[in-house]
């Protein structure tokens, strides 16, 4: 049976916790992807189509020795067509998640996710016994695998809005161990080049599956989190000698309808932003390798160190999501105008220091300014032709890469409903998926009639990234707009609190 809210309140932080190393270990695991292939075709994976073409030593090998395949382009082709499709179903999963988890939570959306995620490895082990006769199961395998893992992710997100005034503090944790889980097929090469069996590894990983089955079935609560905007809490029995309390939550109604949120600039400008963001993202990582060949031909030959550095820094993006949490956070505390006595009654504190939605918008303003201004400075950085500069380069992507989710889902769930964030955060994602899928045609310019050079692609990207300042632009003319209506707001106030004063003096 599913836990009450209230029991969900009293574990939050071990479900935050949780699900940062879920996201982290089993969420969009296949984005590295790189260190897959190579154990895939180390293992065999249609390793029965090279019967031409293959390269002399591999052929040699081949024959002597069972455990090394022959490896071929047909190969390399079919097995990418799998990572196709499992990135594939990562963005296009987004919009219809979340509406199932705005209409039903996010505890059935968890459970099925964490069982299509530990299907998915139970198939890829079981392809890799006869890899002639089951290679066909990768496709079934890695679709699971990004399916599974994105309901992981999209249930996550929500759960910050327990924390209150750190929501988007937390809400960046999510974001930056979804970003980092490119590195945990690094990780498991590492495991697997030590000589521990591929399908050992992949059954234990589908084991460690099942205990975050088991953790959600536990611990996640049948009913949505509700927002601090949404809810009214009280306590209702406070026992000092154990020092335990019980938190009931009420829903607010009343919701603004789900087309305004949609229409509203401040959604219309963040996709534009995110389409961008993403394009620039995507880009770099798709050409990364032929970007790095080409420096390679001007004289430097560590091709696989760079390749190496830039693996290792995807963890970078759990470290810095944080900082922006910390940004769209700053000053929250001093908002509140409600303080909960020893005894459970709800009192004022005085007049709040500082307008809540004023000081949201003020903190996103923030947030994207720096967010676009190091995504400026990593296509200036890009232009150079410098191999050793470019890890410089590398640590602003992701950067940005982790900045750009934390700042888009915080501002979200800072502006509006929270029944709304699961559509709209899905919606988003999928329009700028979409739009990414330029990237492809961009890199077979680059490695066609540029010959390799990045140069223009990357100076066109540099320009078009300056339109990323036009959402906190537009943030900050409605701030304005809204400090305007509350200066009116509290003048009105004030008139007619001095004409009430007025009217009870005279009639003394």
């Amino acid at each position: 049976m599913a836990p009450s809210l209230s029991q969900a309140y009293r574990r939050r932080w071990w479900m935050a916790v949780t699900s940062i190393i879920e996201n982290l270990l089993f969420s969009a695991v296949l984005l590295g992807w790189g260190s897959l292939l190579i154990m895939l075709k180390s293992e065999g994976f249609y390793s029965h189509l090279c019967t031409e073409n293959v390269t002399e030593a591999d052929t040699n090998v081949s024959l002597t020795e069972q455990t090394v395949w022959p490896s071929c382009i047909e190969q390399e082709e079919i097995l990418n067509l799998g990572f196709t499709i499992g990135s594939f179903i990562i963005s296009a999963s987004t919009l219809p998640l979340g509406v199932l988890m705005d209409k039903f939570g996010p505890r059935p959306v968890r459970l099925f996710g964490s069982s299509c995620f530990a299907l998915s490895m139970v198939l890829i082990a079981a392809a890799s016994y006869d890899p002639k006769v089951l290679s066909a199961l990768i496709f079934i395998a890695v679709s699971m695998n990004g399916f599974g893992g994105i309901c992981l992710t999209f249930t996550s997100l929500t759960l910050p809005n327990m924390f209150g005034n750190v929501r988007s503090t937390i809400l960046s944790l999510m974001f930056g161990s979804y970003a980092s889980s490119a590195v945990t097929f690094p990780g498991v090469k590492l495991i697997y080049d030590v000589g521990v069996s591929f399908s050992v590894i992949f059954w234990l990983w589908a084991g460690f599956a099942c205990l975050v089955f088991l953790n959600c079935f536990i611990n996640w609560p049948g009913e949505s989190f509700p927002g601090p905007e949404d809810i009214r809490y009280r306590i209702v029995n406070l026992i000092i000698q154990k020092n335990v309390y019980i938190v009931y939550f009420f829903g607010t109604a009343g919701s603004p309808p789900f087309y305004r949120s949609v229409c509203s600039p401040i959604f219309l400008w963040s996709i534009i932003t995110m389409a961008m963001s993403q394009l620039r993202i995507i880009f770099f990582m798709g050409a990364l390798n032929k970007m790095v060949e080409f420096l390679v031909t001007h004289g430097d030959p560590n091709l696989n160190l760079y390749s190496s550095i830039f693996g290792t820094l995807q963890l970078l993006c759990l470290v810095s999501c944080p900082l922006i949490g910390y940004i769209m956070d700053w000053r929250m505390k001093e908002c509140e105008d409600v303080v909960i006595s020893a005894g459970g009654e709800k009192s004022t504190s005085g007049p709040p220091k500082r307008d809540r939605k004023i000081q949201k918008l003020t903190n996103a303003i923030r947030a994207f300014i720096l967010t676009n201004t190091l995504l400026v400075i990593f296509g200036i950085i890009s232009l150079i032709d410098n191999l050793p500069i470019q890890v410089v380069s590398f640590v602003l992507h992701t950067a940005v890469r982790g900045f750009i989710h934390s700042c888009c889902g915080g501002l979200y769930a800072a502006v509006y409903p929270t029944n709304h964030f699961g559509t709209l955060t899905g919606l988003q994602s999928m329009i700028s998926a979409v739009f990414a899928l330029l990237q492809q045609p961009l890199f077979m310019w680059m490695v066609g009639p540029l010959k390799g050079d990045p140069y223009w692609i990357n100076l066109g990207l540099l320009v078009f990234s300056l339109i990323g300042y036009l959402l906190p632009g537009y943030l900050f003319y409605h701030r304005r707009q809204i400090t305007k209506e509350k200066t009116a707001r509290d003048s009105l106030s004030l008139s007619q609190s001095v004409q009430q004063s007025n009217s009870l003096n005279l009639n003394k």
